[in-house]
């Protein structure tokens, strides 16, 4: 029980990776504010989890693309923790709303993206690390690939979003190192029940073969709780020398040269 006696927020807590890193949180001790958008139902059931493993907390509802509601969000955590201890940026909109190609997506589907990832976070960790004492941490939840490359077109607003939010960790990385507060990010490679499961079966089943088939050299999918785990593992005290980086958790798939076929590279 390493985070015993700590407090979380998990945004987007309520399903898929989220969920996945709410769990362990709380397996190791930590009480969890796990915030939903609209899914009440799903929240229940992370939380519910949450006390099977002998962990507690609350749900609350909260819009992270809307500044009234990031601080009502805080205040609320404020008010039933009076402190926080980690801070985990995980929520997303989902694909719809934002997954359109350049030459298409209007200024107010970038702003979706924009909003839930860089002023969200930009807002939220002001209002963690006043509520944090020293040697807390922060974590968000990025993927690092899609905002170096260009090739999955209706990324664009995500992939700038995710890149804007993985600048932001670190300047609040030095802008909070002199407090002992650590702020880093977690890019999940391809994970089963997340934003995979979004997508037609037949798109899923082919990234599930191409993984398997050595295009993730573990040659599997992640899940959440492989995410939970490298979540736990940034929030406990041994890993106060770590912060500004982006941890790429996905099984090695970022090694992989992308203009070599796998077959060729895995021998």
């Amino acid at each position: 029980m390493v985070l015993a006696g700590k407090h979380a927020l998990v945004t987007g807590g309520s399903r898929g990776i989220g969920r996945g890193i709410a769990l362990k949180l709380a397996e190791q001790g930590a009480q969890v504010a796990v915030n939903y958008l609209a899914n009440e139902a799903a929240a229940q059931a992370t939380l519910a989890q949450m006390r099977a493993c002998s962990g507690d907390g609350f749900i609350i509802q909260a819009d992270v693309c809307q500044p009234d509601d990031i601080r009502h969000l805080f205040q609320t955590v404020e008010a039933e923790f009076g402190t926080l201890d980690i801070f985990v940026s995980n929520a997303r909109p989902e694909a719809p709303t934002f997954f359109y190609p350049p030459l298409e997506i209007s200024l107010e589907q970038w702003d979706v993206a924009l909003d839930s990832q860089a002023k969200a976070f930009l807002l939220a960790a002001r209002e963690a690390a006043a509520l944090m004492p020293d040697g807390g941490r922060i974590l968000a939840l990025t993927y690092a690939t899609g905002g170096r490359t260009g090739s999955l077109q209706p990324w664009v607003a995500m992939g700038a979003a995710k890149a804007a939010l993985e600048s932001l960790v670190r300047y609040f990385a030095v802008a909070l190192a002199k407090r002992g507060i650590t702020v880093n990010a977690i890019s999940p490679g391809w994970t089963e029940d997340s934003v995979l499961n979004s997508l037609p079966e037949a798109v899923q089943e082919l990234q599930r073969n191409w993984h398997g088939g050595g295009w993730t050299p573990m040659r599997r999918l992640g899940t959440p709780a492989d995410i939970g785990k490298v979540a736990a593992l940034l929030c406990s005290q041994d890993a106060g020398w770590i912060t500004g980086q982006v941890i790429y958790a996905d099984g090695g798939a970022s090694l992989m040269n992308s203009e070599v076929a796998p077959e060729i590279q895995l021998g």
